[in-house]
C-alpha cells in the first residue's frame, strides 16, 4: 500500500456517517419517549499496522486483504438487554442506506472460548468526490456484560496469542457464563428497570 491515508480515508467517513446515523436514532426513540434499544456507540477504523498483522496471523494473501479482513472500519453499539440487541439488528437490517451482506449471531452460538456478541457486515457507499465509494464495515452489538468480557479476552488473546493455558481457557468460559446469567437475570427484570430510569429522567 503506497497510501494508506487516502486508502483508509472512505472508513473513517463511513465510521463517522454510521456514528451519527445511530446516535440520531438514539435520539430519536428519547425524543418518543421510548426506551431506546442503543446504550451508546464507538467507531474505529484499524491502523496499517494492525492491518498488517491480521493479514500475517491470518495468512491472508495482499490481493484477498479487502476480503480477508472485513473490520478495516469497526463500529460497536453497546445496548442494556440482550433482546435490545436483535431489536437494534432488525432495525439495521430494514435501513435502505447500506446493504447487510453477512449476519454472525455469535450469541445463540458462542465461541469456544465463550465470547458473545452480534455481528453484521455492512456493505455501505461513501460518497467522495471523485464519486461513491462502497466500503466494508463490521458492526459489533453488545451488552455491556459482553463488552466488558470481550475487552478482557481481547487482552489475553494477545498475550497468548490465541492459545490459551487450559486453566485460563477455563476461567474465561465460567466468566462469560457468569457474565451471560447477570444479562438473563437483567432482562427479567427489565420492564422494572425500564420505568425507573424513565422516573429518573422525569
Amino acid at each position: 500500500m503506497d497510501d494508506w491515508t487516502s486508502f483508509l480515508a472512505p472508513y473513517e467517513q463511513a465510521v463517522a456517517e454510521l456514528k451519527l446515523k445511530l446516535k440520531m436514532m438514539r435520539d430519536e426513540f428519547q425524543t418518543k419517549h421510548r426506551h431506546t434499544p442503543i446504550e451508546f456507540v464507538t467507531g474505529r477504523v484499524k491502523t496499517p499496522a494492525s492491518i498488517l498483522e491480521k493479514m500475517e496471523v491470518r495468512n491472508i494473501k495482499p490481493e484477498d486483504f479487502l476480503i480477508g479482513v472485513q473490520d478495516i472500519a469497526g463500529i460497536r453499539i453497546m445496548c442494556q438487554f440482550v433482546e435490545d440487541i436483535y431489536e437494534v439488528a432488525e432495525l439495521l437490517k430494514r435501513r435502505q442506506d447500506f446493504k447487510v451482506l453477512l449476519i454472525r449471531d455469535y450469541i445463540k452460538h458462542h465461541k469456544p472460548s465463550g465470547y458473545r456478541s452480534y455481528h453484521m457486515v455492512l456493505e455501505y457507499p461513501v460518497h467522495r468526490l471523485t464519486g461513491v465509494e462502497t466500503v466494508i464495515v463490521e458492526v459489533q452489538i453488545r451488552t455491556l456484560a459482553m463488552n466488558f468480557w470481550a475487552t478482557i479476552e481481547h487482552s489475553l488473546n494477545y498475550k497468548y496469542s490465541g492459545v490459551y493455558p487450559e486453566e485460563i481457557l477455563w476461567r474465561l468460559q465460567r466468566a462469560s457464563e457468569a457474565a451471560f446469567q447477570l444479562d438473563e437475570e437483567m432482562s427479567e427484570i427489565r420492564d422494572e428497570i425500564r420505568e425507573a430510569i424513565q422516573y429518573f429522567e422525569n
